[in-house]
């Protein structure tokens, strides 16, 4: 029997509407994730508003389920020094940066997203469609077509 991936990662865009309303849908999903489906290892990255909420609901939910865990992937500073680490170390209880994001250049967070998603069973997503329209895909849409491709769970708070 093939053993279910017990990780999941977030991602979405910069900005959010209405923050108390998804923080609090936040809790509730993640809180069943770690209950109902067994989820222990939550993979963030940064840079936008959604990542904040979700760091600050897992933070919360860790004070309850202190088994988890909240791994920081990143996206810059590939070598960081001792200080930096354990200042990371303060909220989460990793962080890394991907071998395959060097020399990526611009496209360092996307490759950063696909690292999460590779890595998780379920993606918990801020995604509005047609979100600010501008002539280029956003991170989140490419990140969450990524996603849809290679057959995830997503969650998908922005419909809900």
């Amino acid at each position: 029997m093939e053993q279910r991936n017990s990780t999941c990662c977030f991602f979405g865009h910069r900005k959010v509407a209405d923050e108390e309303a998804v923080k609090e849908k936040l809790y509730e999903i993640v809180e069943n994730l770690i209950v109902i489906d067994k989820i222990d290892t939550f993979l963030f990255g940064s840079k936008s508003k959604f990542d904040s909420l979700c760091r600050d609901v897992v933070a919360e939910l860790k004070k309850k389920y202190t088994y988890i865990k909240r791994i920081y992937v990143r996206a810059e500073f590939p070598f960081i020094n001792d200080d930096y680490r354990a200042y990371l170390l303060e909220n989460v209880e990793d962080t890394y940066y991907p071998d395959n994001l060097h020399n990526a250049g611009r496209a360092v967070y996307v490759k950063r997203n696909r690292e999460m998603i590779d890595k998780s069973g379920i993606c918990v997503v801020y995604y509005i469609h047609n979100y600010e329209p501008n002539k280029r895909k956003s991170g989140t849409e490419i990140a969450f077509d990524y996603a849809n491709q290679k057959k995830k769970e997503i969650i998908n708070i922005a419909d809900m």
